[in-house]
């Protein structure tokens, strides 16, 4: 009994830190977007959640590399925008909506990254259009 309470246990701390994550993420993006305004390219976007996230101590990763293997092969490389906590994919878009294209598109970032939590922020609009993908 004893392991399966500490299992929910630890099973609810991180799902509730994963939340808290993400708060901090959108957080950080609607203060970027009542700054810029919305409708730029997405790199200022992206520079922008940078210095955010190191005014408010949130660890993040720029533009890391990593390997795309097949059966065993390296055969490309993928750079996402962000990681931010060391465990959260961030996707800045600028695009009309976000689609099962981009939803898509994540689940296989995560798959790359070996992540389980991926943000993606659209910044087309006045208001902030964010989805959270859970692999």
């Amino acid at each position: 009994m004893r392991v399966a309470y500490s299992s929910v246990m630890d099973r609810e701390y991180q799902r509730l830190m994963l939340a808290e994550y993400t708060g901090a993420i959108i957080g950080s993006a609607m203060e970027v977007l009542n700054h810029l305004g919305n409708g730029l390219a997405e790199k200022p976007y992206e520079n922008a959640l940078v210095v955010e996230f190191g005014l408010r101590d949130i660890a993040v990763d720029q533009q890391p590399r990593f390997d795309v293997q097949y059966k065993g092969r390296l055969v490309g490389e993928f750079i996402p925008d962000l990681i931010a906590f060391g465990r959260i994919v961030v996707d800045t878009k600028v695009i009309e909506r976000i689609t099962d294209q981009e939803l898509g598109q994540m689940m296989n970032y995560l798959r790359i990254t070996q992540l389980n939590l991926g943000v993606i922020l659209n910044f087309k609009r006045p208001r902030l259009e964010w989805k959270r993908v859970v692999l």
